[in-house]
C-alpha cells in the first residue's frame, strides 16, 4: 500500500502546466474517459453540478480567445495591482492567450447553482464550488494519466462563456482547461512546491 501511494506521488509530481501545444489532435474517447472519471467526483447532496463543454472547432476557439483577451488586456493595463504583477513575472505571462487557439482541446467547465424545471421552479444545488473544483482535480489528474497535458485559464469575468457556449442561465464558466499534447520545446518555469512540514500538521 505504501508503495502504490508513492508511486503516484512521483508520477503526479512530473505534471507541470504548458502553455504550448502540439498541433496533434486529442483522443476523443480519451478525453470521454477522463470526463467520466471527474463525474466520480464526492459533490453536494449527489447533485453533481457540472458541466463541460469540450471545444475542438477552431472557429469556437477563436472566439473564445478573442473575447478573453479583450478582457486580459483590461486587467493587465488597469486592474491588476503591483503586487499581483510581481507575483506572476516568474510564470512570463501578459494578456496575449495564445494557448486558447493552440491547444487542440479546451475544456470549459461550469458550475451549475441550479436548473429550471419545465414548471418554472428552480432545482438548486449545494457546495457547488467545491463540488466542481473537486471535479476539476479528478480530471486534471485523469488527462495527466492519460499521457495529455492541461493548463487551467480563468478568465475574469467569464460571463462570455456562458453566451458563447450558449448555456443555461443557472451555469456559471468556473476555468478553461487547455488540453493536448504538451509542447516539450516550452520553457517551464523553475517552480519549488512547498514540504509537508509546511503543507500538513498532524496532532
Amino acid at each position: 500500500m505504501p508503495q502504490k501511494s508513492k508511486q503516484l506521488l512521483e508520477e503526479s509530481r512530473t505534471r507541470r502546466t504548458y502553455r504550448q501545444f502540439l498541433d496533434e489532435s486529442v483522443n476523443m474517447d480519451v478525453i470521454k474517459n477522463c470526463l467520466m472519471t471527474a463525474a466520480t467526483a464526492p459533490n453536494g447532496a449527489d447533485k453533481q453540478p457540472w458541466h463541460f463543454c469540450v471545444v475542438t472547432d477552431s472557429e469556437m476557439k477563436q472566439k473564445i480567445r478573442t473575447e478573453s483577451e479583450k478582457i486580459e488586456k483590461t486587467f493587465y493595463e488597469e486592474k491588476i495591482s503591483t503586487e499581483w504583477q510581481a507575483d506572476l513575472e516568474k510564470l512570463n505571462v501578459n494578456w496575449r492567450k495564445p494557448f486558447l487557439t493552440e491547444a487542440p482541446c479546451l475544456v470549459v467547465i461550469f458550475k451549475e447553482f441550479y436548473k429550471i424545471l419545465p414548471d418554472g421552479s428552480k432545482d438548486k444545488n449545494y457546495y457547488v464550488t467545491e463540488s466542481v473544483g473537486l471535479a476539476t482535480g479528478f480530471l486534471i489528474n485523469a488527462l495527466r494519466n492519460a499521457g495529455y497535458a492541461s493548463f487551467t485559464y480563468t478568465p475574469a469575468p467569464p460571463t462570455f462563456l456562458r453566451t458563447l457556449l450558449n448555456r443555461p442561465e443557472g451555469e456559471t464558466a468556473m476555468m478553461i482547461l487547455c488540453t493536448g499534447k504538451a509542447d516539450l520545446s516550452y520553457e517551464l518555469p523553475v517552480l519549488k512546491k512547498k514540504t509537508l512540514e509546511e503543507i500538513a500538521t498532524f496532532y
